[in-house]
């Protein structure tokens, strides 16, 4: 693979959704002259067929885990030609660091990130959103739905409970009870499957992103992802706070001074500060 200038984004989706998800910034960064690649998990399926199959039958995402995900993510990623611009959002955001970490990628993005092996931060309104899933050990191996209300106050709390349904209705699907176990309970799990080097030298530049008014991954934890990588490695770290902004700060509106600031960045890690306090 080449490590000529990225001329390519890959999307990587987060529990809950689908890769349809992204389907404003797939556009979006088209027009700017990208291309964009937008894998799913192992299992699902792009587009509203994607999310229709899933609600039908959740059944590929149970026992589906971190392993399984990020192979599939890297056999995508290493087909290209050259090292792409990888971005994520919510537990995409994990995954961007995974593989930044195991040496894929120009440069990485985690949107709302969830948290990696080593960042303890655990807020109540975190711990409020995923315990309909972690409340119940069973939940460890199945495909577990999510409400409408659970929905509303875990992704999209600044839209009213109309525009809450509307963007449910299009995008949300269960949960692989399995990945969200496997990252929540990552520090207290020997040879986790979301353990990463905070001290890899090597690895691509990465931009933590936060929500200010995210409940289900507050600022504080990409805060403290990105306190760690700046403290154990010399690699570019940057970290932007987005005031005000909801867990679904890829759709509500404003998503496009998100999406422009992530895609600057990234085409110019090197360049320095972009507006990034």
């Amino acid at each position: 693979m080449e490590n000529r200038a990225a001329d390519t984004v890959v999307l990587v989706h987060g529990l809950w959704m689908t890769p349809l998800s992204w389907e404003h910034w797939v556009t979006h960064y088209e027009k700017r002259g990208m291309k964009v690649i937008t894998p799913g998990y192992p299992g699902i399926e792009p587009g509203e067929a994607g999310v229709e199959a899933l609600r039908r039958d959740p059944s590929p995402l149970a026992d589906l885990g971190v392993r399984e995900v990020f192979d599939h993510l890297a056999e995508v990623i290493e087909g290209l030609d050259a090292k792409p611009i990888i971005m994520g959002h919510s537990f995409g955001g994990a995954f961007v660091q995974l593989l930044l970490d195991a040496g894929y990628g120009a440069a990485g993005v985690s949107i709302d990130g969830a948290a990696v092996k080593g960042v303890w931060a655990l807020p109540f309104s975190e711990i409020k959103a995923t315990f309909p899933v972690l409340h119940n050990p069973a939940n460890k191996n199945r495909a577990v739905p999510i409400t409408e209300k659970d929905f509303h106050y875990a992704f999209t709390n600044n839209l009213s409970d109309e525009d809450s349904k509307a963007v449910y209705d299009r995008y949300a699907v269960p949960v692989s009870g399995r990945i969200l176990f496997q990252g929540g309970f990552a520090n207290f799990t020997p040879n986790a499957t979301t353990t990463y080097n905070f001290a890899n030298d090597d690895r691509a530049p990465l931009l933590f992103i936060s929500g200010g008014n995210d409940h289900i991954l507050p600022p504080v934890v990409q805060r403290e992802n990105y306190d760690r990588n700046v403290k154990n490695s010399q690699a570019i770290s940057a970290y932007k706070l987005f005031p005000g902004r909801s867990h679904y700060t890829c759709g509500e509106d404003g998503w496009e001074a998100v999406a422009d600031l992530a895609l600057d960045w990234s085409l110019a890690p090197e360049a320095g500060d972009l507006d990034l306090h």
